[in-house]
């Protein structure tokens, strides 16, 4: 009797996000002052920045709640995915992909919140005097889960119709 493998299998992805996260922020403080620029591209800096709050700097200028708020949100949802992960069978790739990136991704940045009180940031796009907001390998592994699930979803919502179809076509 072999018993099937969960998604929990997919945790290594998790690894790589916080790892990678991690390193690179522990280098760019290492290597830049505070605010310190350095161009790389005609649209792209890599600026060492602290960020406070949460997205976009949502939240950054509170006396300090939000940064236990943010931490126990990160903790929450990172075991909520596991949970989910711990469900799902391993063959649902693109799912479990997104769940891990999430956690790796949350998970990284809320140990960079409770150990410095702010999240390290340094990806900075622009476009003329227009800056996107600055951010980092832990915000990238939370975008492309989020992104992975909406076409997980969309790709879910597909099959059913298509197994409509065949339904239908199948009691003609």
């Amino acid at each position: 009797m072999s018993q099937q493998k969960s998604g929990l299998s997919f945790l290594w992805l998790s690894a790589v996000a916080f790892l990678l996260d991690l390193l690179t922020k522990y280098i760019v403080v290492q290597k830049f002052d505070l605010y310190e620029s350095v161009n790389v591209l005609p649209v792209f800096n890599l600026t060492y920045v602290r960020n406070y709050g949460a997205a976009f700097s949502f939240l950054a200028d509170h006396s300090g709640w939000q940064q236990y708020f943010f931490i126990l949100l990160a903790l929450a949802i990172s075991g909520m995915l596991v949970y989910f992960l711990a469900k799902n069978n391993a063959q649902q790739k693109i799912q479990n992909s997104a769940y891990a990136l999430i956690i790796g991704g949350a998970l990284a940045n809320m140990v960079d919140r409770a150990y410095n009180g702010f999240v390290v940031d340094f990806f900075d796009f622009y476009w003329d005097i227009y800056h996107y907001p600055v951010f980092n390998i832990a915000d990238i592994a939370i975008c492309i889960g989020a992104g992975l699930l909406a076409l997980d979803a969309f790709k879910s919502e597909k099959k059913k119709v298509q197994d409509k179809q065949a339904e239908k076509c199948g009691q003609k």
